[in-house]
């Protein structure tokens, strides 16, 4: 499976995984997961033919390790990001003492007025490194990296989790807990 393959096809599970499930006939349980057969079945029945041994390899290869499957193997979903209702089942954890969150340039006037929000998804996703905020700001323009006092936040009573991707959530993360690094 050659790399342009891959990211599309990590691309496609990405949106019916964590976006719209219903595109290919197939449903996320509460915690958003799926049966891997029935996701195969759906994707060949939608002109989408996918074998297991190349769901395996996207699993394994995609760089950002969006996906995750079940104990058991049979089922996956998406670790993260998701806009329909789902229930991970994330449990809270202490965070470390700085997060970070990055995002475009063009953002950070709103960011700055209204705290992070997650928008269209359920959760405020944040980064444990200022890398890793680049590479997620520099998707939508000019990254700009937000230090998030994740200690003071949960001090305060907000709750972390923590993705099977390392990736932070939150509800949402008000301002007087931000403060611009880049």
């Amino acid at each position: 499976m050659d790399e342009k393959y891959t990211v599309k096809t990590s691309k496609m599970l990405s949106r019916i995984l964590r976006h719209d499930p219903g595109s290919v006939g197939v449903s996320l349980d509460a915690a958003g997961w799926v049966e891997v057969d029935a996701l195969l079945a759906a994707l060949a029945r939608h002109g989408r033919p996918l074998g297991r041994a190349q769901l395996d390899h996207v699993v394994a290869t995609n760089n950002k390790r969006r996906f995750a499957y079940s104990e058991d193997g049979r089922s996956i979903r998406a670790s993260q990001g998701h806009t329909v209702e789902v229930d991970l089942g994330l449990p809270a954890v202490t965070p470390p003492d700085v997060l970070f969150h990055g995002t475009a340039e063009r953002s950070l006037r709103y960011i700055l007025a209204e705290g992070l929000r997650p928008m269209s998804r359920q959760d405020v996703h944040l980064s444990a490194d200022t890398g890793t905020a680049v590479t997620v700001g520099s998707r939508h323009g000019r990254p700009v990296v937000l230090e998030v006092d994740a200690a003071a936040m949960a001090r305060a009573g907000y709750e972390f989790r923590v993705s099977a991707n390392g990736v932070w959530l939150t509800d949402a993360v008000p301002v007087q807990y931000l403060r611009r690094t880049s």
